[in-house]
């Protein structure tokens, strides 16, 4: 067996790649224009984890308000530096949820809400101002 992908339901697919792509820093592998079915497939993944692991953003085009489901959980990325990466999310407009106050996890929402982990590579960072300092904000 091999894991595949996981698939969140966008609103905004503009707002979702300047999110995931310029903001977060994955990468577009492909992309499915489906219109007998009025919807497209964006997958995304980690540079260099293409084809290993992907998330696939499905647009419908049929406007439609997609409830949050707590049974979902968050995404989860390994990232080599959580205060330079929270700080490039926040400099680009994206709230830290829970900040990385003990150097190793941090938490932000994708423009339609779906959790986002980021943990830190190996072990935890020293504990680091202003991050340290931080609370939390809103649901994460």
């Amino acid at each position: 067996m091999k894991y595949l992908h996981t698939m969140v339901r966008v609103t905004d697919i503009e707002a979702s790649l300047d999110f995931y792509c310029n903001k977060l820093g994955l990468v577009e592998v492909r992309r499915k224009e489906v219109p007998q079915g009025r919807y497209t497939l964006v997958f995304l993944a980690a540079p260099g984890q293409e084809g290993l692991a992907e998330v696939e953003l499905t647009y419908n085009w049929d406007p439609e308000a997609y409830g949050e489901g707590r049974n979902f959980g968050h995404l989860a990325f390994e990232v080599d530096d959580i205060y330079a990466t929270c700080r490039k999310l926040q400099d680009g407009g994206v709230t830290i949820n829970r900040p990385p106050r003990d150097g190793r996890m941090a938490f932000v929402r994708s423009p339609d809400n779906i959790s986002i982990e980021l943990l830190q590579k190996g072990g935890a960072l020293p504990p680091q101002e202003p991050w340290a300092s931080l609370p939390n904000i809103g649901k994460w």
